[in-house]
């Protein structure tokens, strides 16, 4: 065998090492509807187990109106995150877009509880209100995909933070509505709001 030189063989067993070294988890993000990044929590956050309410689930309007009504709230309300997750199917994934410092869009995956984790503590300290400002609803048979247009501010009424937009696909089991899945990109400079996805049109 061919004699390796001691700094040749020194690289060897430090790469190895690195290569066998576990990598962290991913991060998983939400966010819902979209909203500013936030601190993780520092304990889980209990999120109980409700039956869905009648007037959520029963059309598109209820539970689009359901949607941002859970996350919304002055500074020290706690979300209504047991509500929340009665909107959706089991298993849920939050699609959250993101744009990197070198432009390069990045997708941003997380569950129900990853979201809840990561947002709670924010929303409720700082405050959190967001609003749809116009809708697009295309249906056919018992699915249905909706463009919803959002604004977010700190408190209803208060300064503007952002648009942007959510997508979202819901189904209908012959006694409700579910929500299957929400993917969320936020306005930037070089990607506003269309026209067709503003008030009046």
């Amino acid at each position: 065998m061919k004699k390796v030189p001691r700094l040749a063989g020194d690289l060897l067993v430090g790469l190895a090492a690195v290569l066998l070294t576990p990598a962290p988890a991913r991060a998983q993000a939400p966010a819902p509807a979209p909203s500013p990044a936030s601190p993780a929590a520092t304990a889980p956050v209990v999120v109980p187990d409700v039956a869905p309410r009648p007037e959520d689930v029963a059309t598109i309007d209820g539970i689009m109106k359901a949607f941002y009504e859970v996350i919304s709230g002055p500074p020290g309300k706690p979300r209504e995150w047991g509500r929340d997750r009665s909107l959706y199917i089991p298993g849920i994934r939050f699609v959250a877009m993101k744009v990197d410092k070198d432009g390069k869009p990045r997708a941003v995956v997380s569950t129900h509880q990853e979201y809840v984790e990561r947002t709670d503590a924010w929303m409720v300290k700082e405050g959190f209100h967001e609003v749809e400002i116009h809708r697009v609803t295309e249906r056919f048979g018992n699915i249905a995909h909706v463009f919803s247009t959002y604004e977010t501010r700190h408190a209803k009424g208060g300064p503007l933070l952002g648009r942007g937009v959510n997508s979202v696909e819901l189904f209908w089991d012959g006694a409700r509505w579910w929500i299957a899945s929400a993917i969320w990109d936020d306005e930037r400079p070089d990607s506003p709001l269309p026209k067709d996805l503003l008030p009046g049109r």
